[in-house]
């Protein structure tokens, strides 16, 4: 669905954005996950059209941005970061200005605004003012006017910016809805907002794409933590016959106790793994202070991202 190779962009002597690369299929959640600053607007202003890379290529939907982008606008819709709204309109006059900025007339339009405000639950609020609203409600007239025309690439630039946790949940329960009919790509420093709704994580750091893994694969256990009195040698002489475990590192050591990580094999069975960890080290005469799962998630994976100078995973 969304092809981008090499995609950079400069303001003056900052780069914003360095050579970026990646592909989104069709139907998926993805989060661009980042510090601010981190390149993440400015990758969105690219895919939408408002702003051309330096250099690089995004192609969509078998189409070059660059040789087609009044055509491509069409399939997507965008909600930037400040929300695109006019104060003193009643919240259904905005979106008929939006449908109509659209190319919608006559019937179409009004079955274009009857959709966007039953998939935002906006019924209660069309004869308001804007500037009334809460903040949650004012996020929602932003994703109507995003989808009236039922885009099939859907832009979200910090969607729960300002809201409150349950205003959050609700945002969040949209945007999964919205994804039934279309990509969603989803702009955060959040990772609670990628781990709620997300498919797939790319992580930015200083305008270069470090990270881009599926969620499912990231939160996955592949290694135990190990907590001993047995020293490296010891441990390796007593596990050295296990083939599952592939690196055996010390994490931190004390005089009397040491804590390792073992790295296990994609085909292990992590259960199985544990106690034949636990076996051969009891049986080596060494004791076991504490065996757990490695916790392997999306916050670990982002500070270790943002804390190594130089880490490029991608």
């Amino acid at each position: 669905m969304i092809s981008v190779d090499s995609l950079s962009r400069s303001y003056g002597d900052f780069t914003a954005v360095d050579q970026v690369s990646f592909e989104i299929g069709k139907g998926e959640i993805v989060g661009l996950l980042g510090h601010n600053g981190a390149g993440k607007t400015t990758i969105m202003k690219m895919l939408t059209g408002y702003l051309e890379p330096d250099s690089g290529v995004i192609n969509m939907d078998g189409h070059l941005i660059s040789q087609g982008a009044e055509r491509l606008k069409s399939l997507i819709g965008y909600l930037p970061e400040n929300l695109p709204l006019y104060p003193d309109m009643l919240v259904a006059d905005y979106l008929e200005y939006a449908a109509g900025l659209r190319g919608f007339r006559g019937s179409q339009k009004w079955q274009a605004i009857s959709y966007a405000v039953e998939q935002t639950d906006l019924s209660s609020q069309l004869i308001k003012p804007i500037v009334t609203l809460s903040r949650g409600f004012k996020q929602r007239v932003g994703v109507a006017q995003a989808i009236l025309h039922r885009p099939r690439v859907l832009i979200l630039d910090e969607p729960t910016n300002g809201l409150d946790p349950t205003q959050a949940m609700q945002m969040r329960a949209l945007i999964q809805q919205c994804a039934d009919h279309a990509t969603v790509i989803l702009s955060t420093h959040i990772m609670q907002e990628v781990d709620a709704v997300c498919d797939r994580v790319m992580i930015l750091r200083n305008g270069r794409l470090v990270v881009d893994e599926n969620l499912v694969s990231l939160n996955q256990h592949t290694g135990l933590i190990l907590e001993t009195d047995a020293n490296i040698n010891n441990v390796n002489d007593s596990l050295k016959q296990f083939a599952d475990i592939t690196h055996i590192e010390l994490k931190e050591g004390q005089p009397d106790s040491f804590q390792y990580l073992l790295t296990l094999s994609e085909q292990s069975d992590i259960r199985a793994s544990a106690a034949m960890v636990a076996k051969n080290i009891l049986e080596a005469g060494y004791k076991i202070y504490s065996l757990a799962h490695e916790k392997r998630d999306l916050e670990a994976l982002f500070r270790q991202v943002n804390s190594v100078e130089g880490y490029h995973h991608v």
